[in-house]
């Protein structure tokens, strides 16, 4: 946990505000202030996808040439290293199981967007910050050469571990082809693109997958919206494919953020949000 406490904003290229603002878009994550359950686990979630019950887990370093370390605490745990008082997670958590018990999912599904905040703005920002963080350490121990990226790939390697977390491990190509030598620049980014454009993931999270992949182009600062279109031309619309066996598997192992690309109430441009220091 202390390797998390002690980060810093010139650990890495781009802002981690920047990533917080994107993570917040109905597009992506959403924001919603009360504890709701995930559409896919029925595991409660808060504010841009925060999961309030994950156990801690055991994530060894499976790549020899790569010294960095996997964390992965529990969630009360990240909750206390965002400063926020552990007996506040219990009564939200302890609320949260009365309202399934008694609503069921899609019940509470229906009622989420109408509850009175469990926590505020500046709360789910602590929060959101600190998973960031936990996702950069993590996208660090899955990419050899993260610290040679350049800002927009840093950002998408953060940001796909921050979706898919402790099952990012099961995108084996992707990370044989991230951590592959690159003999030719351009052939080799377009490579690491095509391992993740040929994923289920890809396919069913189109939004959001065609902002992450082009993120992934060595050219994508110069001109973001020529990188997305090239992306966005070849994921089609996942409503146009049937979901196979192997496609729900794949879905169902990505189970520690809110994936499904549902309506979430985006928050509004409060004089908090105005006047936020740059994280």
């Amino acid at each position: 946990m202390q390797m998390l406490l002690d980060f810093k904003p010139s650990d890495v290229k781009f802002a981690v505000s920047d990533l917080m603002d994107i993570l917040r878009d109905r597009r992506h994550e959403g924001w919603v202030l009360a504890a709701y359950p995930d559409p896919k686990t029925s595991h409660p979630l808060i504010g841009a996808g925060f999961s309030l019950d994950l156990p801690p887990r055991d994530h060894p370093q499976p790549d020899p040439l790569n010294p960095n370390r996997f964390i992965e605490p529990s969630s009360d745990e990240l909750w206390r290293a965002a400063g926020l008082d552990q007996s506040r997670l219990d009564a939200i958590l302890d609320q949260f199981h009365q309202r399934m018990d008694q609503w069921k999912k899609r019940g509470f599904r229906r009622r989420m967007f109408a509850l009175d905040p469990d926590i505020s703005d500046a709360d789910a920002d602590l929060l959101l910050r600190i998973a960031i963080i936990q996702s950069i350490d993590n996208a660090k121990a899955y990419c050899r050469n993260f610290d040679a990226l350049t800002g927009p790939q840093q950002m998408a390697l953060t940001q796909l571990v921050y979706q898919i977390g402790f099952n990012l491990q099961r995108f084996t190509q992707f990370l044989s082809q991230v951590n592959a030598d690159a003999t030719a620049e351009d052939d080799y980014w377009r490579s690491v693109q095509s391992t993740l454009e040929q994923s289920k993931w890809a396919r069913l999270y189109r939004i959001r997958a065609t902002a992450v992949i082009a993120m992934l182009d060595p050219g994508y600062a110069d001109d973001p919206s020529a990188a997305e279109k090239r992306v966005a031309a070849v994921l089609h619309p996942a409503g146009r494919h049937r979901r196979s066996r192997h496609a729900k598997t794949e879905l169902a192992s990505v189970e520690s953020r809110p994936h499904a690309e549902h309506s979430h109430r985006r928050r509004g441009k409060s004089a908090h949000s105005r006047n936020r220091q740059a994280a």
